[in-house]
C-alpha cells in the first residue's frame, strides 16, 4: 500500500498550481458563514444588552410582585408586605425610559429604587462594595440621580459638580426634568459595567413624580416589588396572602417573555442567512467535483499503483476540510465585521416592534462562533462527500476515462426526477404540519428548494438537447454552446441550480415584501381616518410608553374646531386560554370611522365596534389566534383582571400589522371599570370641515409645550412614518439577498474557470483549426448567457412558490398576519436580468483568458 505522505504532497502541489479555484470556494464558504454569524451576533447582542441591563436591576431577586394591569403596585401593598413578612427581603422598583440631550439623545433606562431596601438585592445600587459614591445627597436632596461612571466619563459629565457638567435634562413621556447628578456607580466586572451603562438611578419618590402623567405627585404606586424567597413555604405563604390585583411571578419570567417575543424574528433572519449556505454548498460541490474530475487520470494511475479507495476518500475529504476551515475562519472574521454593521438595523427593528434596548457593541459569543465554524465545515464535508465517494467507488480503468462521470450523470437523470418528487412531497408534508411551528415550516421550504435544484439536471439536459436539434440553421457558435453545456452537465447543472436558487430567493422575498407593503398601505388607508394623531414622544415605533396629561386631554376635547375625538390606551394583559401575554387596547371611539377591515365578524352582528361599545364582547387581532395556534377563531377569551379571570365573547377579528404579539380591543369604559385605569396614551382628532390640520398641529405643540411636549402628526405624516419603519425593517433582508447572489455569482465564476481549465485542449484544437480568440470569447459568453437565461426562467416559478410559502405559511406562523399576494411583472423581469447579468459577467474573465491561451501547450496537456 502507498503511504499517505506522497498523496498529501500531490495535493499541496495542486493547490499551488490552481490557487484561484480554491480561493473562490473559500470565499463562498466565508460569505455563507459570515451571514450566519453576523445575524446571530447582532440579534444576540441586542438580547444580551437587554439581559445585562435587566440583570443589573434584578440583582439577587428570585421573585417579583407585579400588578395585574397598568396601575402598578400600590405603596400600601409594600407596607403591608413588610409588616406581614418582615423576614422576607423586599424592595420596590419603578422603571421607565427617557432621553437626555447631554447624552446625545441616547436611550436611558430610568430606575427608581429605595436605598434602604436595596442592600440584599443590588450592592452596586445600594452604594455597597460595588464602587458607588454620592449616595448621601441622593437620599437627602430631591431631584438627584446617579449614573454609571463609564457613561459619565464617555459624555464628559462630572457627578457632584455644581456647573452644567453635573446636570442632566431628562425627557420622559414628553416632560423634561432637570436632574442633578450626585454620584456614580461602577463594578469590578466587565459584564456588570456593561449592564450599568444605560441605567439612570433615582430615588423611588423622584421616579414616581417623573412618571406621574398629571405632574402633580398623586401617583402612589411602584412598578413592582422584588423579593428573595428561599423556600417553597415562603412562596406559598406570600401567594396565599396576595391582595386583589397582584400576582407573584419568578424573576426570570420577564427575560423569558422577551426571548419568546423575538424568537420568530431571529429564526427568520437565521433562515435567510442559511440560504446563502445552501447556495454555498452548490459552490463547494462544484469545486470538489471539478477537482476530482481534473485528477481522474491521476487517481486512476494511483489506484493502479496500489493507492486504496479509503486513501483517496480521505485525501479528497481532507482537502475539503482544509479549505472549509480556512473559509470558516475567514467567515468568522467577516461575520464579526458585518455584525458590527447590521447591529444597528436589528436593534432598531427590535425597538420598533418588541422591547426597548440600546446596543453600543456586539457581544462575541463562543457558541455563535462555534456554530458558524461547525456549519461551514459540515457544509463543505457534506458537499464533498458525494464526489469523494464517487472517486473511491470508480474502478481504476473507468477512472482513466474522462467521459465516465458525464455518462454516469446521464444515466442518473431519471433518478433526479424521482428524488425531486420525493423531496417536494416531503416539503409539502412539512408545510402542512401546522402544530409543528416554524422549524418544520422552514425545513419544508428548504425541501422544496432542494426539489427544484434536483430538477435542474433533467430540465437543463432536455432544453439543451432541444436547442441542439432546433439550431440546425444557426451559426456554428450557436450550435456549439448548448452541446458544450450538455457535455459538461455535472458542472453546469450545479452552477445553474445555485444561481436559480439564489435568484428565486430574490423573486420570492421581493414578492413577499411587495405584497406586505401593499397590504400595509391598504390597511393604513382604511384604519387611519382621523386628521391628527396626538401622543407623547415615544421610544418605540408601535407603542406609546407615556401618557397624555389628563388636563391636556380635557383641553383638546373642548376645542370648537373638533368634529370628534377618540382616545386610545394600551397595556399588557395575560390570556389565560393561551397562557401568554397580549396587548389590551382601550378604545374610546373608532379611529377608522367605521372603515376598519375585519377578517371575521360573528354572524348576526352588523357593526362590531358598536357591539364592543355596548359591552357585548371584545375584538381580536389575527395574531391572537393565528400565531402559534391552529387558526381557529375562539368563541371567547379569558383575560386575567385585578378581580380574577374574566371571559369575554369574541365578536370580530380585525387585521392588525402594528404588532405580532396580538391585540384585544375593548371599550375604554369597560377597561376603566375592570382595571381602574382611565389614562390616555394617544388621541385621534377629527377636525371640522375647512380646518387646516397643519395649523392645528402646530398650535397644539406650542400651546402645551410648557406642560408636556407632544408628538402631533397629521394623517399623511403618520402614514409616511409607518412606511418608513416598514422599509427600515426589511433593510437587513435586502442585504442578505445581495450577499446570496454574490455567493451564486462566485459559483458561476468558479464553474466557468473550472470548465475552461478542463477543456483547455478542446479550445486549443478549435484555435488551431481557425477559431479566433474573439469567437472563443463569444462562445463562452453565449454558454454563460444560456445558463443564466435558464436559471432566470426556472427561478420565476420557484420564486412564486417561495413567496407563497413565505406569505401563507412562514409569515402566518411567525407573526400571525394575513397578507394578499401582489404579483408585479417587474419582480420577474428583475430576476431574469439578474440571472443573465450575473452569468454573463462571470464569463467575462474566462473569456478574456482564452485570448491569452498557449495553443501548443494546451494541445499537449493530454
Amino acid at each position: 500500500m502507498v503511504r499517505n505522505a506522497p498523496l498529501w504532497r500531490l495535493a499541496a502541489r495542486r493547490l499551488r498550481r490552481r490557487p484561484l479555484q480554491y480561493l473562490l470556494c473559500i470565499l463562498g464558504i466565508a460569505l455563507g458563514v459570515a451571514m450566519l454569524v453576523s445575524i446571530d451576533l447582532a440579534s444576540g447582542s441586542a438580547q444580551r444588552a437587554f439581559s445585562l441591563s435587566t440583570d443589573a436591576i434584578t440583582g439577587r431577586a428570585t421573585h417579583r410582585l407585579v400588578a395585574i394591569g397598568p396601575g402598578g403596585v400600590p405603596d400600601t401593598s409594600f407596607v403591608a408586605l413588610r409588616r406581614r413578612f418582615p423576614a422576607v427581603p423586599a424592595a420596590p422598583v419603578i422603571e421607565g425610559y427617557g432621553r437626555a440631550e447631554e447624552l446625545d439623545g441616547e436611550l436611558m433606562r430610568l430606575v427608581g429604587v429605595d436605598l434602604f431596601s436595596e442592600a440584599p438585592f443590588r450592592s452596586t445600587l445600594a452604594g455597597g462594595d460595588g464602587g458607588g459614591r454620592g449616595f448621601v445627597p441622593f437620599l437627602t436632596e430631591p431631584g438627584t440621580a446617579v449614573i454609571a461612571g463609564e457613561t459619565a466619563d464617555r459624555f464628559g459629565l462630572h457627578p457632584g459638580a455644581d456647573d452644567a457638567s453635573g446636570m442632566l435634562h431628562l425627557e420622559l413621556a414628553g416632560r423634561t426634568t432637570a436632574l442633578r447628578l450626585v454620584g456614580s456607580v461602577s463594578s469590578d466586572t466587565a459584564l456588570e459595567r456593561r449592564g450599568l451603562e444605560n441605567l439612570l438611578m433615582v430615588d423611588i419618590a423622584t421616579a414616581q413624580e417623573l412618571l406621574d402623567p398629571a405632574g402633580d405627585g398623586l401617583a402612589n404606586a411602584v412598578g413592582h416589588i422584588d423579593l428573595i424567597l428561599d423556600t417553597p413555604a415562603q412562596e406559598a405563604a406570600i401567594a396565599a396572602w396576595l391582595p386583589p390585583g397582584l400576582k407573584l411571578e419568578p424573576a426570570e419570567a420577564r427575560g423569558n417573555a422577551v426571548q419568546q417575543m423575538t424568537a420568530a424574528f431571529e429564526l427568520n433572519l437565521t433562515a435567510m442567512s442559511l440560504l446563502a449556505m445552501v447556495v454555498g454548498i452548490f459552490l463547494i460541490y462544484n469545486t470538489v467535483t471539478f477537482s476530482v474530475v481534473q485528477r481522474r487520470s491521476l487517481f486512476g494511475v494511483l489506484r493502479c499503483l496500489g493507492v486504496t479507495r479509503g486513501q483517496l476518500f480521505t485525501l479528497i475529504l481532507g482537502e475539503a476540510a482544509l479549505f472549509s476551515l480556512v473559509g470558516s475562519l475567514l467567515g468568522l472574521v467577516l461575520g464579526v465585521v458585518l455584525g458590527r454593521t447590521i447591529v444597528g438595523l436589528i436593534t432598531q427593528t427590535i425597538n420598533d416592534f418588541y422591547f426597548v434596548v440600546s446596543v453600543r457593541q456586539i457581544t462575541l459569543s463562543g457558541l455563535t462562533l462555534a456554530k458558524g465554524m461547525g456549519v461551514g465545515v459540515a457544509s463543505a464535508l457534506l458537499a464533498s462527500a458525494l464526489p469523494a465517494w464517487e472517486a473511491m467507488a470508480t474502478p481504476p480503468q473507468m477512472t482513466l476515462q474522462r467521459s465516465s462521470l458525464e455518462a454516469a450523470w446521464q444515466r442518473l437523470l431519471p433518478w433526479f426526477l424521482v428524488a425531486a418528487v420525493l423531496s417536494g412531497a416531503l416539503g409539502a408534508l412539512l408545510l402542512r404540519w401546522r402544530s409543528g411551528g416554524l422549524v418544520p415550516a422552514f425545513a419544508g421550504l428548504f425541501a422544496l428548494l432542494m426539489a427544484a435544484a434536483l430538477l435542474v439536471p433533467p430540465v437543463l439536459a432536455g432544453v439543451m438537447r432541444g436547442l441542439g436539434r432546433a439550431g440546425g440553421g444557426l451559426p456554428v457558435l450557436a450550435r456549439l454552446a448548448p452541446r458544450d453545456i450538455l457535455r459538461s452537465l455535472s458542472r453546469t447543472a450545479v452552477a445553474v441550480a445555485a444561481l436559480m436558487v439564489a435568484v428565486s430567493v430574490i423573486v420570492g422575498i421581493s414578492i413577499m415584501i411587495g405584497s406586505f407593503r401593499g397590504t400595509v398601505v391598504t390597511w393604513l388607508d382604511q384604519t387611519l381616518q382621523a386628521d391628527l394623531f396626538v401622543s407623547p414622544p415615544s421610544t418605540t415605533a408601535n407603542r406609546v410608553l407615556g401618557k397624555v396629561d389628563p388636563a391636556i386631554v380635557a383641553a383638546i376635547e373642548a376645542r370648537p374646531d373638533l368634529r370628534a375625538m377618540v382616545t386610545y390606551n394600551n397595556f399588557d394583559v395575560h390570556l389565560v386560554d393561551q397562557a401568554r401575554d397580549v396587548t389590551l387596547i382601550a378604545a374610546g371611539g373608532d379611529v377608522s370611522a367605521g372603515r376598519r377591515p375585519y377578517a371575521w365578524i360573528r354572524p348576526g352582528i352588523d357593526d362590531p365596534f358598536a357591539a364592543m361599545e355596548a359591552h357585548e364582547g371584545v375584538i381580536l387581532s389575527e395574531a391572537v389566534y393565528l400565531r402559534d395556534g391552529d387558526g381557529a377563531i375562539p368563541e371567547a377569551v379569558t383575560i386575567e383582571t385585578p378581580t380574577g379571570p374574566r371571559t369575554f365573547p369574541v365578536i370580530a377579528a380585525f387585521y392588525d400589522y402594528s404588532s405580532d404579539r396580538g391585540s384585544v380591543l375593548m371599550d375604554r369604559a369597560r377597561v376603566a371599570e375592570l382595571w381602574h385605569d382611565d389614562s390616555v396614551a394617544s388621541l385621534g382628532l377629527f377636525l371640522a370641515p375647512g380646518v387646516d390640520p397643519d395649523a392645528v398641529a402646530s398650535e397644539l405643540r406650542e400651546g402645551f409645550r410648557s406642560r408636556q411636549n407632544l408628538l402631533v402628526q397629521t394623517n399623511g405624516s403618520l402614514r409616511a412614518g409607518s412606511l418608513e419603519i416598514f422599509d427600515r425593517t426589511f433593510a437587513i433582508t435586502g442585504a442578505l439577498q445581495v450577499l446570496t447572489v454574490v455567493v451564486a455569482f462566485i459559483g458561476i465564476l468558479s464553474t466557468l474557470m473550472s470548465l475552461q481549465l478542463e477543456r483547455g485542449r478542446e479550445f486549443a484544437v478549435l484555435r488551431a483549426v481557425g477559431m479566433t480568440p474573439r469567437q472563443l470569447g463569444r462562445l463562452t459568453l453565449l454558454e454563460t448567457g444560456l445558463m443564466g437565461l435558464l436559471a432566470g426562467a426556472c427561478s420565476m416559478p420557484l420564486g412564486f412558490v417561495l413567496a407563497w410559502v413565505l406569505v401563507h405559511v412562514i409569515n402566518v406562523r411567525s407573526f400571525g398576519w394575513t397578507l394578499q399576494i401582489a404579483l408585479e411583472p417587474r419582480f420577474f423581469l428583475q430576476s431574469l436580468l439578474i440571472a443573465v447579468g450575473a452569468a454573463v459577467l462571470a464569463g467575462v474573465y474566462p473569456a478574456l483568458r482564452l485570448g491569452r491561451m498557449d495553443i501548443s501547450a494546451a494541445v499537449r496537456q493530454e
